[in-house]
């Protein structure tokens, strides 16, 4: 087995022969701006790990998580439009640098582009491939609605929370590895448990993500700490603090995600009152320890070898206690 950095080195030097001078250069250069931005690479990193965990070359799962890449890139950029986002990674959204069009058409041309990249496998794995992607890619459009619909909704629950981050981020997550696991031709029982503990990790993956949102390091987090708060955004954290608190800071609570000051750091702080003294930052930790766990379950009756079992629950825990 490869450490991570040898992996994303391996997936690095892979996406440079990606990016090749391509007319017409309007449609093609923000497809490649937004690509080298960079971002954690979990994804990609997660296909090639799982290829290697089955016995086969980490190399041949090299395209398939490119796809995974170039297609979690494209939601960003359609994303960034529908939210009218104007930073991506610190750097300006590619509809920001050139204008709405060239977003929409760039972002349209990499989901084509993703879904080429399996035309370099067999048929057999071409077809396994392209109909897990599918059925993804309709997933994570279908939580991007949810969390849409949620914007201009106040009767959102927490099942339908978990449901939204499931589908618009965790099925990548488990998609990434079991495309591993099917370059390698892994049994179709190993293939499904490989993504049952991708999704979990994914769906934990995110509840850390909301949690250091609001109760990150400024320095390290990478972006604005606050910032869910700041768009009145119902995560796991406000759900569960309004469940958990009294009618009156309920109330209050619910006034602050209806108002939207021009210095937003009282209304953060007051906030990240509310979600502590309620409960619900203790009972967050505790649902992404769940969500762990649930992933590293799976590995139970998965026949790999305990030191590869070792090596994804190391990879898991690593990722849990982060805080980027």
């Amino acid at each position: 087995m490869q450490n991570i950095q040898s992996y994303q080195e391996a997936f690095l030097n892979h996406l440079d022969t990606f990016i090749k001078p391509k007319e017409p250069t309007s449609l093609y250069n923000p497809i490649y701006y937004i690509i080298k931005l960079g971002g954690k690479r979990l994804r990609p990193t997660l296909t090639l790990m799982t290829a290697e965990i089955f016995g086969c070359d980490y190399q041949k799962a090299l395209d398939a998580a490119l796809s995974v890449e170039v297609f979690h890139n494209f939601s960003l950029v359609h994303d960034d439009i529908m939210d009218d986002a104007p930073l991506r990674r610190g750097k300006e959204t590619v509809h920001e640098k050139w204008d709405i069009n060239t977003g929409i058409l760039s972002g349209d041309a990499m989901l084509i582009m993703a879904y080429q990249l399996f035309e370099n496998y067999e048929p057999k794995v071409f077809q396994s491939l392209a109909k897990l992607f599918s059925k993804t890619a309709l997933e994570v459009c279908e939580g991007q609605q949810y969390d849409v619909d949620f914007e201009t909704r106040d009767d959102v629950t927490i099942p339908e929370y978990l449901k939204m981050i499931e589908y618009k981020t965790a099925v990548l997550v488990g998609a990434a590895m079991k495309m591993g696991a099917i370059v390698a031709e892994a049994s179709e029982s190993c293939q499904n448990s490989m993504y049952e503990f991708g999704k979990n990790l994914g769906i934990a993956f995110q509840l850390q993500d909301d949690y250091l949102d609001a109760f990150g390091n400024p320095e390290t987090f990478g972006k604005q700490v606050g910032g869910d708060i700041i768009e009145n955004k119902k995560t796991y954290l406000y759900l569960n603090a309004l469940n958990f608190s009294s009618a009156e800071d309920k109330r209050q609570l619910e006034h602050l995600y209806s108002v939207n000051p021009s210095d937003p750091s009282e209304k953060i702080d007051t906030v990240k009152h509310y979600f502590i003294s309620s409960g619900s930052a203790e009972a967050t930790k505790k649902e992404i320890e769940n969500y762990t766990k649930k992933a590293f379950s799976v590995l139970e009756h998965l026949k790999i070898s305990e030191e590869n079992k070792h090596i994804l629950k190391t990879f898991g825990t690593n990722l849990m206690t982060r805080n980027v």
